[in-house]
Formats: structure tokens, sequence, C-alpha cells
């Protein structure tokens, strides 16, 4: 595979996760109420700071992606926050049998991102980054 087809790869899946993640920290950031409400309904404690680091993580972490900065840590980042996410939001086997298709794929679209993270935390942002850049 050529170096300019891998880069232009790397640089899609940075995009890819931005368009992914950028729109969910943002949701977050403008519905807060509903956020921290949405977190309170699964029963995790300090909802309002949950809802905080999660908007920050998605929009920070989206932000590096697009960047191409410090990707390998932002990729991890959001990697351990899609999983455990997974496991509060997306359970289901503990949701009723009616909802449980959705759930479960939601849960494993979400065990599928984390993968592609990271594989991006592995093999870093690629030559089109500021990493990169700073390597030189």
């Amino acid at each position: 595979m050529s170096k300019t087809f891998q880069n232009s790869l790397t640089l899609a899946s940075r995009l890819l996760f931005v368009v992914f993640f950028l729109p969910a920290g943002f949701g977050k950031l403008t519905g807060f109420a509903g956020t921290v409400g949405y977190i309170s309904s699964v029963g995790l404690p300090l909802a309002t700071l949950g809802a905080v680091l999660a908007l920050a993580v998605e929009i920070l972490g989206s932000l590096a992606l697009l960047a191409g900065l410090k990707t390998r840590l932002a990729a991890l980042i959001l990697a351990g926050f899609t999983l455990v996410a997974s496991f509060f939001f997306h359970a289901y086997w503990a949701v009723p049998a009616d909802q449980a298709f959705v759930t479960q794929l939601l849960f494993f679209k979400n065990i599928a991102v984390v993968g592609g993270l990271l594989a991006l935390a592995a093999n870093g942002a690629g030559a089109w980054s500021l990493d990169a850049r700073n390597e030189r």
C-alpha cells in the first residue's frame, strides 16, 4: 500500500471518528439538563460531573483527532469512554426483550468503534497530522 493511500485512510479514519463524537459532545453541551437526566436515569452518581466529563471527552477528543494532535492518547481516552459508556447506556442484557435488539445493536456498534479507536491508537495519526509535524 502506498504511503499516500495509507495517510489518506488514516485521515479519513480520524475525520469519521470526529463525525461520530463531535456532534454528540455538542448535543450534550446544548442539551445539558437532558444529558444530566439521562445519566441519572441509569443510576449513576454525580450525573452533572459525568455530563461535564462526557462532553469534554467527546469535544476535546474530537478536536484532537481532527488536528491529529496527541492522537494516540485521544484515541485511547475515547475508546475507554466509549467502552464504559456502552456498559451503562446500552446494557441489552438488562432491558425487556422487545428493546434488546436495538440496544444490543448499539452496544456492539460501540464495541466496533472501540476497536477502530484502538487501531488508531496503535498506528498513530499518520503523516497528515500535527503529531507528524511535531516529530519532524
